[in-house]
């Protein structure tokens, strides 16, 4: 029986079970948010690329990238080494649509419950902080998950603070006919600024119009000094094929002291 076994694996191609072989190479590393997989999928090729079915199947795959596919259990990044498992295609009955079995490697976004990740903040609330992974992906930290005895929220200044926006009382700066000269006083301000800061995207500028967290005893920016912060996971969210994750950076996040009590009704 024993040689039997040994003969049986001598004859099993390297190649038929990948997704195993690739399962137990990764299992010997540390765990990655990224990993690649293995994959296939039945597609169904539209008749435009009945010459180029190749194309056809590259433009159907590409139409996944970004979304969250439960198979792969991640966000679908990069698909690679695309690859026809039949030497033919089926078309059924009236249907012009050829069915073809697809093999490629799939690059994938796949954050585990308990994985420490970091991103940068880009929102400060009351309630919750919020966080982009590699710029895209988006994060929550509710205020239950935030130590509230080492930070605390501090609130920023209303509208109605005499201190906010100051420098433009109207009255002090009304013209002789009654106006503001207010679009004046911005015009003025604007040719300070360079075209290159003009043309610059924002999208590192962390919104405190409501306030920010900071340290109870230093008072020190939460994320200071480059805006990074760290986290676990402690949640994930699929709606509308998008992914976004729930974060703690509480030292036990699991704890059952931070999981959220809704009143009864």
């Amino acid at each position: 029986i024993k040689k039997r076994k040994q003969s049986d694996a001598a004859g099993v191609s390297p190649n038929t079970p990948k997704v195993k072989q690739k399962k137990r190479a990764s299992s010997s590393r540390a765990i990655s948010e990224f990993c690649t997989v293995d994959a296939t999928t039945v597609l169904s090729v539209p008749p435009i690329f009945a010459n180029n079915l190749g194309a056809g199947v590259e433009e159907l795959l590409d139409s996944m990238i970004m979304r969250y596919i439960p198979a792969l259990q991640g966000v679908f990044l990069v698909h690679s080494n695309t690859r026809f498992l039949s030497r033919t295609a089926m078309v059924c009955g009236d249907c012009p649509f050829a069915i073809c079995n697809i093999g490629f490697d799939a690059t994938v976004w796949s954050p585990r419950i308990g994985m420490k990740l970091v991103g940068k903040i880009n929102l400060y609330s009351p309630d919750h902080i919020s966080v982009l992974v590699h710029r895209t992906f988006n994060v929550s930290i509710p205020r239950h998950h935030i130590p509230q005895d080492v930070w605390i929220f501090e609130y920023g200044a209303a509208e109605n603070d005499p201190e906010f926006g100051a420098g433009w009382d109207t009255d002090e700066h009304a013209s002789a006919d009654g106006e503001t000269p207010t679009f004046a006083v911005q015009e003025t301000e604007m040719q300070d600024i360079s075209p290159d800061a003009e043309m610059k995207p924002s999208k590192d500028k962390v919104s405190e119009s409501d306030g920010r967290w900071v340290h109870h005893l230093t008072g020190e920016r939460l994320g200071d000094p480059d805006g990074y912060l760290e986290f676990t996971v402690v949640g994930l969210t699929v709606a509308n094929e998008m992914l976004s994750l729930q974060g703690s950076i509480q030292a036990d996040p699991f704890s059952p002291e931070h999981v959220l009590h809704r009143p009864s009704s």
